[in-house]
């Protein structure tokens, strides 16, 4: 049985180069369509375009206009395609305009060799037992964002102050991270997955819609069956535009992908600031010494 990401991100090709997507509204957040949903969209036509080199290495993308539910048109001009890597130009259209403009370079990462050197040390996330659920957001907030069912995602109750009102400044959050229907997520996922948190101002007091302008993703290998560990840092605010960065981790300590986004703060916005209704939000703060 297909995931619900695979029916969500489907393509029909119409053309060399050309593709329709349909637009899900269930990956509606805030004022317009999830980055993520759309850099996945974006991704896998240009996988179906260069098959046999399948995988993102790295995409980056300009988020122009934002995008709503219903049809989509994806254009893929291949720059160019070599022995182990192919680089290709992208574009998603609704109506005649232009919503994403990429430049993605693809390749075949079960082919490339497994040795790791990195730096990168994996984040401390406290046991899925211990931590809060996405689910037990209150219903407006979940309204406002539909795109809260895709996932299943569980908070580390250390990065969860902002949720009662109460952030603790450091500007991080991150969480434990699979898709609602338990399917595992593939290369082109992780794209997605690279915007699929709140945005991590939320921990600097600065709720609100924070629609990406600039989202730049590097993946490292294939991520491992299970659930992955998401991390999401900003070291800078400024102009109402913030930087955040992003290292997702699978199950088997593998560093996937690392991804940088620049984000305009729209400031506060009514139910996505505070889940401040919900019990369970207080105790695990209590528990983690909050």
């Amino acid at each position: 049985m297909a995931s619900e990401w695979d029916t969500h991100t489907a393509l029909t090709a119409s053309g060399e180069g050309l593709f329709g997507a349909q637009l899900d509204p269930g990956w509606v957040v805030g004022g317009g369509v999830n980055g993520g949903y759309l850099l996945g969209i974006v991704g896998n036509a240009v996988a179906a375009t260069v098959p046999a080199k399948p995988h993102p290495l790295a995409v980056s993308a300009h988020y122009l206009t934002a995008s709503r539910p219903g049809p989509a048109q994806v254009a893929i001009r291949v720059l160019r395609e070599g022995g182990s890597v192919a680089t290709v130009a992208a574009e998603l259209g609704q109506e005649g305009t232009t919503r994403i403009t990429a430049l993605a370079t693809y390749g075949d990462l079960s082919a490339m060799p497994d040795d790791v050197a990195t730096t990168a040390e994996e984040p401390t996330l406290a046991p899925l037992e211990e931590c809060v659920p996405a689910s037990a957001a209150p219903d407006h907030v979940r309204r406002t964002a539909p795109l809260m069912e895709r996932f299943d995602i569980r908070f580390d109750p250390a990065c969860i102050g902002w949720a009662v009102g109460e952030p603790s400044g450091r500007g991080h959050i991150q969480a434990w991270f699979r898709l609602a229907d338990g399917h595992d997520v593939d290369p082109v996922g992780l794209l997605m997955v690279c915007d699929a948190l709140p945005p991590v101002t939320f921990d600097l007091g600065r709720p609100g819609w924070a629609p990406t302008l600039e989202l730049t993703v590097h993946v490292r290998a294939m991520p491992a069956p299970g659930w992955l560990r998401v991390s999401h840092r900003t070291r800078n605010v400024a102009g109402g535009m913030f930087e955040e960065d992003c290292e997702v981790w699978d199950s088997a300590g593998g560093w996937s992908p690392r991804a940088g986004s620049w984000r305009c703060n729209r400031g506060r916005e009514s139910g996505l600031s505070r889940w401040e209704t919900q019990p369970r939000f207080r105790a695990c703060r209590a528990a983690s010494g909050a």
